[in-house]
């Protein structure tokens, strides 16, 4: 019994036992009774372990019941695949294969026998083919005919590596890693918005700057404003409507916002964002422009409007639903009455004809968003940023959110995603974000996974990939646990799907691996040109020991001094985050002590790597070592900036929060509002300012040296 059930768990990718990335790589083995409901949740029932050696050979035998998989990830360099057929059909059938535009191509391949097997009287054998015949990277329909008997599968022909910009193959280039929320400006309404965003391009590219980095974009819980995680969003194939600019919308009229330009300039001048306040303000005026701009249906703009909503489909069309279902009955999914948690029912179908303004709007929301985004599309290439936008994956998704209403087999059921403790998280993240399926996701042929990658790479030059390793596998805990085990995913396949979309889209991959990264990963993930991001309080030399110099950066990665999970460098340098942690007890007194030795090694090594790499400005060289908190070193900014700036990686992304000494964090994970103001902090500098600010240009110089 014990055999076959450490053989199920293997055979299903479900770790028994994994070891933690922090500092003592300690090992768990994760409870018998977890594991058992982990497989129920993939889809495959179990009631008691004893039945194991049963479940194992039901799931062996599977294979053998179809001719061909859903799908086959291949490479361009080798095309090569499995069938099932009876004995007898092995030597007479027909492969066909054609692009997904109906063009047949003729194929020359192999074949060859590597199994048989017997299911009752029928003998079946399985085969390999191998295509022989150059084909482009692209999705093609696959087909095998045996008689009448037809067997279509998708055959997905990926490079042999990612897309990468012709420029970095003779030039390092430099920009900035924000988060459009937090920018301010003199015309925004509270929060950042697309105009900002395209100004901030404009800016850019007066600067020399040829990159900037976003938060996630995506639209997030339309009646709960407050629950401001980009990283938890209700879609990942659409866009948050905060971040429209209401006075940019056609339609517009200068009456809307008449009387109302006090509590404008009140958002304006709040010190963190009142989403609430921002949120409601914008959809209440968005609503009188909706009811005018619906007047005149044969308008080019509402003909325009309709075209966008006939392309969308039926993914947009789920999404509006689920919205004002979601408003309709102020609750979160699991709170539904139970025939409205079924998008294909009866009731939610009476719904839809009843709401039809409602869920009308929610698409009009989500054409202007999308327009307004497109605009600065346009702006990147007329001012010729190198790369552009460099847009952000989310792991997950909220576990209360219409991808998972309108597709909730895609999904592992009753769970989410999360992370074991490492050396920056010490007490683990229970990010409660919903995965999706390793299986079920396969039987769809990918296509799930393959919306989201396209719509996260729309009109961007790079894309990072959140917690890449999610790719291999995902830490998954059970939503009534505290603890979990990692779910292993076909990464071949995953990873191929991102090679292929990078190469059609032109949109280079960098994978956010930081945490638990297992052995070999990284180097599997730059065979196939995906670039790291590199963090400077990572790149120490066994992960603990001194800094490396900037000449042992590794080259194919996107590199930064820190990201919006960690301390600027003004807070990481007084340990300020430390106290933080300590104060909402993440952190209990002795390893409070604990970290605040291994940050004052921190901040003794780091001085020794800038003294030693000659980074200092030149009228502003350091003078006494500060290590205990006693202040911070004159030049030190600028020290920092110079030393990621000058490593041997391809891109380097600057961190307004650090050039202006913010000493609060961007998001403290494993926290929500009720204890952080996470996702809410401002720019202490407004977007015009920014470009005469004392501080920045000095960054800047430091930078561009």
């Amino acid at each position: 019994m014990q055999d076959s059930w450490g053989l199920l768990l293997q055979k299903l990718g479900i770790a028994r036992t994994f070891y933690d990335a922090a500092q003592n790589q300690k090992q768990y083995v994760a409870d018998d009774e977890v594991l058992r409901k982990m497989v129920n949740y993939l889809g495959y029932p179990l009631k008691d372990i004893a039945d194991s050696a049963s479940l194992l050979e039901k799931i062996e035998n599977r294979r053998w019941q179809y001719a061909m998989e859903p799908v086959y990830v291949v490479r361009q360099s080798d095309k090569s695949f499995d069938v099932v057929l009876a004995e007898g059909q092995t030597e007479n059938f027909e492969l066909s294969v054609a692009d997904f535009q109906g063009n047949e191509l003729t194929v020359d391949y192999t074949v060859w026998e590597t199994e048989t097997k017997k299911r009752g009287s029928v003998t079946y054998k399985k085969l390999q083919i191998n295509i022989t015949t150059d084909m482009a990277p692209q999705y093609y329909n696959l087909e095998i005919c045996c008689g009448k008997k037809i067997s279509r599968s998708v055959l997905a022909v990926t490079p042999d590596k990612c897309y990468v910009s012709d420029v970095l193959q003779h030039q390092k280039i430099w920009g900035f890693a924000i988060q459009l929320y937090s920018l301010t400006s003199r015309r925004n309404w509270g929060v950042g918005d697309f105009t900002d965003l395209k100004n901030f391009v404009r800016f850019c590219h007066s600067q020399g700057a040829d990159v900037i980095g976003l938060n996630p974009l995506n639209v997030l819980v339309h009646d709960s404003p407050e629950n401001a995680s980009p990283y938890s969003s209700v879609s990942r194939l659409y866009l948050n409507p905060i971040y429209i600019d209401v006075e940019k919308v056609v339609a517009f009229k200068a009456e809307y916002i008449k009387g109302k330009e006090r509590e404008i300039e009140r958002l304006r001048q709040t010190k963190d964002i009142d989403y609430t306040g921002v949120y409601n303000l914008k959809i209440n005026i968005l609503r009188q422009i909706y009811a005018d701009f619906q007047k005149d249906t044969k308008s080019g703009a509402y003909q325009e409007y309709e075209d966008y909503c006939k392309k969308q489909g039926s993914d947009l069309d789920n999404l509006a639903a689920y919205q004002a279902i979601h408003a309709e009955y102020c609750s979160g999914l699991a709170s539904w009455p139970k025939e409205m948690q079924n998008p294909n029912s009866a009731a939610v179908a009476d719904f839809k004809k009843t709401h039809q303004a409602e869920i009308a709007f929610f698409k009009f929301l989500q054409y202007v968003a999308d327009k307004q985004l497109q605009e600065v599309y346009e702006e990147v290439k007329k001012c010729g940023l190198k790369i552009g936008l460099y847009r952000d994956l989310p792991v997950g998704l909220s576990k209360d959110s219409a991808e998972l209403w309108s597709g909730c087999d895609l999904f592992i059921k009753d769970c989410g995603a999360g992370a074991p403790p490492d050396v920056f998280f010490p007490t683990g993240q229970k990010w409660g974000l919903g995965a999706f399926n390793p299986y079920t996701l396969k039987a769809n042929a990918y296509r799930p996974f393959i919306k989201v990658v396209r719509a996260a790479m729309e009109g961007a030059g790079a894309l990072r990939i959140d917690h890449v390793m999610s790719l291999m596998r995902l830490y998954i805990i059970p939503d009534k646990e505290d603890n979990g085990t990692y779910v292993y995913y076909n990464f071949d396949d995953m990873l191929g799907i991102v090679a292929l979309e990078s190469y059609l889209n032109k949109c280079m991959i960098v994978g956010e691996s930081i945490g638990n990264v297992p052995d070999g990963f990284i180097e599997k993930l730059h065979a196939r040109g995906v670039y790291s991001l590199s963090v400077l309080w990572a790149e120490r030399w066994d992960g603990f020991g001194d800094f490396k110099m900037p000449r042992d950066f590794a080259t194919e990665t996107f590199s930064s001094v820190g990201t919006h999970d960690m301390a600027p460098l003004r807070m990481r340098w007084f340990g300020y985050d430390i106290e933080t942690m300590y104060n909402l007890k993440m952190l209990d007194a002795h390893e409070r002590q604990e970290q605040y030795q291994g940050r004052e090694d921190e901040r003794r090594r780091l001085l020794g790597a800038l003294d030693y790499s000659g980074v200092w400005p030149e009228d502003k060289p350091r003078q006494g070592d500060c290590i205990y908190g006693e202040g911070y070193p004159n030049g030190l900014t600028e020290a920092v900036e110079t030393y990621v700036s000058t490593s041997a990686s391809d891109v380097y992304l600057a961190q307004l929060e650090d050039i202006f000494g913010v000493e609060v964090l961007q998001n403290l994970p494993g926290t929500d509002i009720d204890k952080h103001p996470n996702w809410r902090r401002k720019l202490p500098i407004c977007l015009e300012d920014i470009a005469t600010n004392a501080e920045f240009i000095r960054a800047r110089q430091a930078i561009k040296r």
